[in-house]
């Protein structure tokens, strides 16, 4: 395992910098971009997947967080796309244009996990890179585990490997009050809470206010299901290059759990990012060159030597797992 610290220096660089524009959010965003979308019939129900960039490009997964949709990769699929990737999102069930699994919120993330999988099975992608963040990123690690070297690579973000830690009860308590302002409103805050301190106040603003969107009932089910997955001790079936990242401004996630996590995968990398919080992908103005660098660095089995290729930090902390 190979471990990477980036200096608050560099990562006031790759989050979202305020120009003088009028609007920050709208800087450097093309006027109109075409993408593909498919709606599968899963078990009955209808299951919406974004499809971006060349049919014949490197196949991306990418698996969103709790409560959220496909939409949180709006920024990161576009540019990912123009680098040649074909990246796949599929709204899992309940989440965003997904219709509800037929016996309603999920809480196993394996059901999750299983659900990725057949989206890929019903596009006839092989060998995709997998990425995701929070339950995203966990369940990234179990379809790593389940197709073993059917995957071609794994970018797992702000996701422990272990149960999480809730209070699962209160939880399960709480479905029956979820539909209340005040739950709209502490997604809000909670999500101003956990987004990085180098992130300026616009893109802080509009990821809030796009999260506070959820459904609750979902979202509730999703984290009983990260509290109660606990695929830890499955790691080290993992095979495929294995790069899993934190953030130092993540106060839903202790990076020192997502290191150990990747200390059970045999040769896998962790990157701490300095200033970045719980969402990487909304975060970061240039995750998508950011994220190229790591998937070529893991599919050119580079990285030992503990420099980060797309930003090469100031201060790095080697470790080697194998």
């Amino acid at each position: 395992m190979t471990a990477v610290t980036r200096t608050p220096e560099t990562a006031s660089a790759t989050a979202a910098t305020t120009t003088a524009a009028a609007d920050p959010i709208a800087a450097g965003r093309p006027s109109h971009t075409q993408l593909r979308a498919h709606q599968l019939e899963l078990d009955g129900r209808l299951a919406f997947v974004q499809d971006w960039g060349p049919e014949d490009g490197v196949p991306i997964l990418a698996i969103h967080t709790a409560g959220q949709s496909g939409v949180q990769y709006r920024d990161a699929a576009r540019g990912l796309a123009a680098r040649g990737y074909r990246v796949v999102v599929p709204d899992m069930p309940g989440h965003g244009h997904s219709e509800q699994a037929p016996g309603g919120p999920v809480t196993d993330l394996g059901d999750y996990a299983v659900f990725h999988i057949r989206v890929l099975e019903a596009l006839g992608i092989e060998r995709p890179v997998v990425i995701g963040c929070s339950i995203g990123g966990k369940i990234s690690l179990d379809v790593g585990i389940r197709l073993a070297d059917r995957v071609r690579a794994i970018v797992a973000m702000a996701a422990n490997a272990d149960r999480g830690q809730v209070n699962v009860a209160a939880m399960r308590r709480e479905l029956n009050d979820i539909s209340t302002p005040s739950r709209s409103d502490r997604t809000y805050w909670g999500t101003r809470a956990v987004v990085g301190s180098a992130v300026p106040e616009a893109r802080r603003e509009i990821i809030a206010r796009m999260h506070r969107r959820e459904d609750p009932d979902i979202s509730h089910s999703d984290l009983i299901g990260w509290g109660t997955h606990d695929i830890f001790d499955d790691l080290h079936r993992i095979t495929a290059p294995a790069h899993l990242v934190a953030g130092s401004g993540d106060l839903w996630i202790d990076p020192e759990s997502v290191r150990r996590a990747a200390q059970q995968i045999p040769g896998a990398r962790y990157s701490l990012l300095e200033g970045i919080g719980h969402y990487p992908m909304e975060e970061m103005d240039d995750f998508a060159p950011v994220l190229d660098g790591w998937i070529r660095e893991a599919l050119a089995g580079t990285g030992a030597d503990g420099q980060d290729e797309t930003r090469a930090p100031a201060t790095t902390r080697d470790t080697q797992e194998d």
